[in-house]
């Protein structure tokens, strides 16, 4: 897969998220009138978004990463935080306020399946934001503009008229990516895209991303669990663990210099394509079960599965801090100077090839 060098401009960052939290009650009752608790889906959730770069948001499932994304898009009430667009503070923004700012931030779903309207052509689809928004309001515009998203993202101008159902996974992906470009927006949030699709389709989708970041100068919010996909397309990662960023790094430095335990163990889980290095490799395994979002361990969320914990853990929630090497990481033992170097002295199990 060829890549591209996207332009990243050193101004103020396109987008600001600062302690983002998204809380959902939970109530019982008849009339469900009374909260008993809250599922903290997203539980402090800081980072930056650069123009022109692509920053990857990686976890395991439940984590928190597309509550993230919807928070961001306003989407679902945030119970605390802030998030700062294009200089502009819309965390309390209204839906009429709202508006005008979501035509410069658009969102690509996962499901290529689900995401397209079954009863609508194409064109209609593409031009829905055009028409819901009342941009190129006049007919030979608003057409003109669809049949330039469709051969941006590399269809045929024959498949405007054809619905949903004629086309395959691969090609209903670049429809929804020509749908979230029609108002020609500043941020793409991409919401683990390629996840349902198959692995050279994949690669295509990725390339034509790629493609359109560098001709259009987008911002990409890249949401996915595949590392290997999130190392091609990203400039900067941020791993998420039980609504919490762990780790954000350069793309480079966090899979050749990982800090945090679980961010290690998340790599350590991607295979290599060489049996035999493959079989010398240390194997990391997390032990135990990811803890519920409703009663989320106190301290650091991931230190009942973290063989190198120390007290301090359990009781005290480590700060997002800054490293040496510019990397942002929420562990004490990194920040203590002791590092994680203990994580490869035996925590955490023996090499595949040890008996």
């Amino acid at each position: 897969m060829a890549m591209s060098e996207p332009v990243i401009e050193t101004s103020a960052p396109l987008l600001t998220i600062e302690g983002l939290k998204v809380h959902f009650p939970v109530t019982k009752g008849f009339f469900l009138q009374k909260q008993i608790g809250s599922i903290k889906a997203v539980d402090g959730v800081s980072f930056e978004l650069r123009r022109g770069e692509t920053f990857g948001l990686v976890g395991e499932s439940g984590c928190g990463k597309s509550t993230t994304a919807l928070a961001i898009l306003r989407m679902l009430t945030l119970t605390a935080g802030r998030i700062v667009f294009e200089g502009s503070d819309i965390t309390n923004y209204t839906e009429d306020q709202m508006r005008p700012i979501r035509q410069r931030m658009q969102m690509v779903y996962q499901d290529p399946y689900g995401s397209l309207n079954p009863r609508m052509r194409v064109r209609h689809i593409i031009g829905e934001p055009l028409a819901v928004h009342g941009v190129n309001r006049r007919s030979d515009r608003y057409r003109k503009r669809v049949d330039e998203l469709i051969d941006l993202v590399g269809l045929l101008p024959d498949m405007a008229d054809r619905y949903p159902h004629e086309f395959s996974g691969g090609q209903r992906q670049r429809i929804g990516i020509a749908r979230a470009l029609a108002l020609a927006p500043s941020l793409l949030i991409c919401d683990e895209p390629v996840s349902a699709l198959d692995v050279s389709i994949q690669a295509q989708v990725i390339n034509l991303l790629t493609d359109l970041q560098a001709e259009l100068g987008l911002t990409i919010l890249f949401i996915a669990h595949d590392l290997s996909i999130v190392r091609h397309i990203s400039d900067r990662v941020g791993v998420m663990y039980l609504g919490r960023i762990v780790e954000t790094a350069s793309r480079d430095e966090l899979f050749d210099h990982p800090k945090h335990p679980y961010t290690q163990a998340l790599l350590n889980a991607v295979p290599v394509p060489d049996p035999e290095v493959e079989s010398r490799r240390e194997e990391i395994l997390i032990q135990g079960e990811v803890p519920s979002v409703r009663n989320p361990p106190a301290g650091c969320h991931f230190h009942p599965r973290c063989p190198v914990a120390v007290p301090q853990c359990r009781l005290q929630a480590p700060a997002l801090l800054p490293t040496a090497k510019g990397a942002m990481v929420s562990c004490h033992l990194v920040h203590s100077g002791e590092g994680v170097a203990r994580v490869h002295g035996g925590a955490w199990g023996q090499s595949k090839g040890s008996e």
